[in-house]
């Protein structure tokens, strides 16, 4: 019998590239057609980027001041450590932002990567503070009575820790006396155990969080962990160096920690729009904005302090519709009226907004831009792809005909460092119409690996797709390009000239990339392609701190995504799992093509297996083997242990760095 590690893919948070690498050397092959060596912009990228320096004003004005503004103290050590020495964060990583933005980065991505990286302790407001510049999102500080109340303890326990180490230094040192998450994404819940644990749980500290965060917290990305994660691994640049020619921010922050993600689940969960709850002496109003930027998110604001939460609603940058790494698609229109709601009802009433993300926003007239810009922002772009999807464009059509509008360019925090114009329409429309946009001829298409090799044929073989591309590489037109090298390398992987020309042309799109996760996504492809598909191991997908928090019901339908019927060679039979530490019963309907969990017993199973679900965790995580179990009592098997066995034989067990750029 073997067991499985479930795909958590909120808990794969790794940040294998926090160190400068050499560029990759360029193959024979490369060398002998001439291609651009790596890390060298093109005429064409370096006049793209010089356009729209020109164009933006890309001084550093009063957003570059909001973003140094009261900074008391920073973590003066190299880096942030875990229990084993090994580095988390490493301080240093982003000093190489310090100059001007260099031929290889978009100007604009670059003034915002400077932007973010600024970190430290800084004050908000007498009484709130933020740490930021440690992780991918930023910790806020609230001081109540008698302690701390924290907002979204960061993605890691370690960084986590660092920022509440750095708070006691700087303030002086005073217990936690609330925790809130803003929203159920791991950047904001993951440190909690580093801040909290949980007899101070049992001893009354609070743990709010907007209602639906338990459930979304651990089952968004649970049952597809495993592609979400892999794909998280190219939008984050996880894998990527940091340098002018690699990773330089993620446009939502600098980028993510390598450490622990934990979970304590909430003691309460929050809804409603006005709903007041007082948290050692602080009045906190909370605004529900579930289905915005998060299934389950809330914002807040402080009357006492006249000042704004707006969670990662509203932060300095055009926000993902659909993320890169996946996750269900959000509702721009939803959006922006959540925005207009705290813009109509708030805005004249805070003297500063502050986020999950990025820095504050102060002055009432400042603060009322901001979210007026943000809520036209995604106003702008629902609205506009509906026009012209409802003229009959699809959804490559629709995107392709929404073009920037004129507050972009004066407003940068409405500019695309994390999702942009194009791939936003095409997630509205996706959100309206579904995955394809009305052809005929795309609803029941060919898998690619199928078509490549057709498309070169048809292009008159590999030679002349090389040309074909090569002309449209020279002619900077790149896109293009990589599309049909593409063609050349899905039909054939092993093709070296194809896959040099198809990495440089990404590289060139990347160099060009506005948005930091296209940027990462670009410059990882063109990294796998020169260095081959990472070779790292299946990487941890969960802890049992994480883990314990996921519903026995979610656990089981995350193995159930494995099920290979082909192995099921007997008649259906049932399993009966019993849990004596949380006093659960969940019967496991093995079928001929479906697993079926259902919560409670049934008659005459196959097998009953008694064990605690915290052993039945270590077993899932590899902590523990089935034989230790029985032999020690800890797991006990009553009726046909072959009929166990069978089941979990016949789970898959997907590779975690399967090929993305190439079939």
């Amino acid at each position: 019998m073997r067991i499985i590690a479930t795909g958590l893919g909120l808990a794969l948070l790794t940040a294998c590239g926090q160190q400068e690498q050499a560029p990759a050397e360029p193959s024979e092959a490369a060398i002998e057609a001439g291609l651009p060596a790596p890390g060298t912009a093109t005429t064409f990228t370096r006049q793209a980027n010089a356009d729209l320096a020109a164009r933006l004003d890309l001084s550093q004005g009063s957003d570059g001041e909001d973003a140094r503004r009261d900074r008391l103290a920073f973590i003066e050590d190299e880096a942030i450590l875990n229990a084993n020495g090994d580095v988390v964060w490493l301080i240093p990583q982003f000093e190489f932002l310090d100059s001007d933005a260099p031929e290889t980065v978009n100007p604009s991505l670059w003034r915002q990567s400077q932007l973010a990286a600024h970190h430290g302790l800084f004050q908000v407001a007498e009484g709130i503070y933020q740490v930021r510049g440690y992780d991918l999102s930023v910790m806020s500080v609230i001081e109540g009575e008698t302690g701390w109340i924290l907002v979204d303890p960061l993605t890691a326990t370690e960084t986590a820790a660092a920022a509440l180490k750095l708070v006691n230094e700087t303030l002086g040192e005073r217990p936690v006396t609330g925790v809130l998450y803003t929203h159920s994404h791991a950047d904001h819940f993951g440190g909690a155990r580093g801040v909290i644990s949980d007899e101070d749980v049992a001893a009354g500290v609070p743990v709010l969080a907007p209602i639906g965060f338990s459930e979304n917290a651990v089952s968004e990305n649970l049952i597809a962990g495993n592609q979400m994660s892999r794909r998280a691994t190219l939008m984050f640049g996880n894998t990527l160096p940091r340098s002018t020619t690699a990773h330089v921010g993620s446009g939502l922050g600098p980028g993510l920690p390598n450490g622990t993600v934990s979970l304590l689940l909430p003691t309460e969960e929050i809804e409603g729009r006005g709903t007041v709850r007082v948290i050692d002496g602080i009045t906190f109003e909370f605004i529900d904005a579930a289905g915005t930027e998060a299934p389950a998110e809330f914002m807040f604001y402080l009357p006492e302090k006249r000042a704004l939460c707006t969670a990662e609603v509203a932060t300095a940058t055009f926000h993902n519709v659909l993320t890169p790494r996946g996750a269900k698609v959000r509702d721009a229109l939803k959006w922006s009226r959540v925005i207009d709601h705290v813009l109509a009802e708030y805005g004249d009433r805070s003297d500063v907004v502050f986020a999950s993300h990025h820095w504050p926003t102060w002055g009432q007239e400042n603060v009322a831009g901001f979210l007026e810009s943000q809520r036209d922002i995604y106003r702008y772009v629902h609205d506009q792809t509906l026009r012209n999807a409802n003229a009959g464009a699809t959804m490559v059509e629709a995107a392709e005909a929404v073009e920037e509008p004129d507050f972009q360019g004066a407003d940068f925090t409405t500019r695309g460092y994390y999702g942009t114009l194009n791939h936003n329409a095409k997630a509205v429309y996706q959100h309206y119409f579904g995955w394809w946009g009305g052809v005929p001829a795309e609803y029941n298409r060919l898998p690619h690996e199928v078509t490549a090799a057709r498309y070169v044929e048809a292009m008159g073989g590999a030679e002349r797709v090389l040309e074909i591309g090569q002309a449209a590489f020279e002619a900077g037109d790149y896109r293009w390009a990589a599309e049909v090298f593409n063609h050349l390398v899905f039909a054939d992987p092993d093709n070296q000239e194809g896959r040099d020309w198809l990495s440089a042309t990404y590289e060139q799109l990347g160099f060009q990339a506005e948005s930091g996760a296209w940027r990462s996504y670009y410059l990882t492809g063109a990294a796998e392609l020169r260095r081959g598909t990472p070779d790292l191991g299946n990487p941890n997908l969960g802890n049992p701190d994480f883990l314990k928090a996921v519903p026995s019901l979610d656990l089981f339908d995350a193995l159930a995504v494995r099920y290979m019927p082909e192995e099921m060679d007997r008649d259906p039979f049932v399993i009966v799992f019993e849990f004596p530490d949380r006093d659960e019963t969940l019967s496991i309907l093995v079928e001929k093509a479906v697993i079926v969990p259902r919560m409670g017993s049934t008659e005459d199973p196959a097998a009953t297996v008694t064990i605690n679900r915290s052993d039945l965790d270590r077993l899932i995580l590899g902590e523990a083997a089935p034989l230790g179990l029985v032999t020690s009592g800890k797991m006990k098997i009553s009726g046909k242990r072959s009929a166990v066995s069978t089941m979990f034989d016949a789970l898959d067990q997907p590779d975690f760095w399967f090929n993305t750029v190439t079939p």
